[in-house]
């Protein structure tokens, strides 16, 4: 039964050990939400998503608030992509339309689109490199921006009475918060 005795001086160095390996990293430093969304270009939107996160947002660090961005990044850019999709589908032999909405998908895209920069967010945050977050959250709203105003000048525009803009503002605020989110990491 030794092998249950343990020396104070061993079960004291354990504590004190465990302790200093539970102790918040700097980067796990709370940020009030209000702090947060007044550098945000819509903070009643980004109060909003903070405070929707599971658990409260109030005592979040930003790695978990980064995290839950990231995520509802994620589902909202999905869910563009797919109303994209039905919208390609519903433009039938409507020519503008289908060139338009063929268009946005390339901005939204896995492959090199928003979704692809969401996933290069993740990967970055993984990571710790908190300045290749900011630069791959400044691809995202970079990709809406080209949906908004067109890669070229000469792209005609396009009146886009769908939902779709809606959508696309929707991502763009949220990658807003994530871009937010990065600036006080990278203070850390």
């Amino acid at each position: 039964m030794s092998y249950l005795s343990i020396r104070p001086s061993l079960f004291f160095s354990l504590v004190l050990l465990s302790l200093l390996l539970a102790t918040p990293s700097s980067t796990s430093k709370v940020v009030d939400v209000k702090v947060i969304c007044t550098r945000s270009q819509d903070s009643s939107f980004c109060s909003k998503i903070l405070n929707s996160k599971p658990g409260g947002a109030n005592s979040a660090d930003l790695i978990s608030l980064v995290q839950y961005t990231i995520d509802v990044a994620r589902v909202d850019a999905t869910d563009t992509l797919n109303l994209i999709n039905t919208l390609i589908a519903k433009s039938g032999s409507d020519q503008k339309a289908k060139d338009h909405y063929t268009k946005c998908w390339t901005h939204f895209n896995k492959d090199e689109g928003a979704l692809s920069d969401i996933d290069r967010v993740q990967d970055l945050l993984k990571k710790e490199d908190y300045i290749g977050v900011n630069t791959a959250a400044s691809a995202i709203i970079t990709n809406i921006n080209d949906y908004i105003v067109g890669e070229d000048p000469e792209d005609p525009p396009y009146t886009d009475k769908s939902n779709l803009p809606q959508f696309v503002d929707v991502v763009k605020k949220v990658a807003d918060i994530i871009l937010v989110i990065s600036k006080y990491l990278i203070k850390k």
